[in-house]
């Protein structure tokens, strides 16, 4: 039985070691990445004075599509984009979008938003404050972890829209001169690279399908983000496995006393 108050009392240091220290040096360290990732956007966030300004070249196929684009912050202020298409009549397609009537690319701004909520999080807990339960920590780190969560997917994952709320959409009305009832054009985000689609509505056999094409190019700020995102959430995972094995260790104290208790022989 010494020995099992031993250990007992050794997962009880550790548990309360847990609480005090090593949340705290974790959030801080988790802290830290989430701040350098956040002055890598391009728009205002936590200090970041943003509006940065970026030029791209995007082309595929000679003549098939090719778009000068510049983004500056969380729009494209200017592209001149040209393609042909590849269906009848088979002509050559020019239109523009100049900084009077720029293309918002909101996954920025979401990004950016959730972010700021995962580093709001962080703030939140003030650094002389003493956890007392496993529930505290994983309620905390929970927050945080889908703040990141949602970060990442709004870099990663664009929401797809159907054709029609494409050529309907108020980006759409960016684009000078207008394109016609049948192509739609889209700008839009995936992982570090910047994509720009061009989709042209047909009619076959009478279904309504379309063809699409799309060019690409990699962002750097974006590059540079995805890496700490990443280890962001790796950090916030291990500390939330950590506090499931406490909880565990304290079911096991639990279950030592309830042993302890039923092993001592009635007087």
């Amino acid at each position: 039985m010494d020995a099992e108050k031993e250990e007992a009392r050794n997962l009880q240091v550790e548990f309360e070691w847990v609480l005090k220290e090593e949340v705290h040096a974790i959030l801080k360290q988790l802290r830290k990445i989430l701040v350098e990732c956040a002055h890598l956007f391009p728009v205002p966030l936590y200090a970041n004075e943003g509006k940065k300004t970026e030029k791209y070249i995007m082309s595929v196929a000679p003549e098939k599509l090719r778009a000068i684009v510049t983004l500056t912050g969380d729009s494209i202020t200017h592209a001149d984009i040209t393609f042909k298409l590849s269906r009848p009549p088979h002509q050559q397609q020019k239109t523009h979008i100049n900084q009077d009537s720029p293309w918002k690319l909101q996954q920025i701004q979401d990004a950016a938003n959730h972010l700021q909520q995962a580093i709001n999080h962080i703030d939140d807990v003030d650094a002389t404050y003493h956890f007392k339960t496993s529930d505290e920590v994983m309620t905390v780190v929970g927050n945080i972890l889908e703040a990141m969560q949602r970060a990442r997917t709004s870099l990663v994952i664009p929401k797809k829209k159907p054709i029609a709320d494409l050529i309907k959409s108020r980006n759409m009305k960016s684009l000078a001169p207008n394109l016609s009832e049948d192509l739609a054009v889209s700008f839009y985000l995936q992982s570090h690279k910047l994509i720009m689609a061009v989709y042209q509505l047909i009619t076959v056999q009478g279904t309504v399908c379309f063809d699409s094409y799309q060019a690409e190019a990699t962002v750097q700020w974006l590059n540079d983000v995805m890496p700490l995102l990443c280890a962001g959430l790796k950090l916030c995972q291990q500390l939330k496995d950590k506090e499931v094995l406490k909880s565990l260790f304290i079911r096991t104290l639990v279950n030592m006393s309830i042993n302890t208790i039923s092993c001592k022989k009635p007087r």
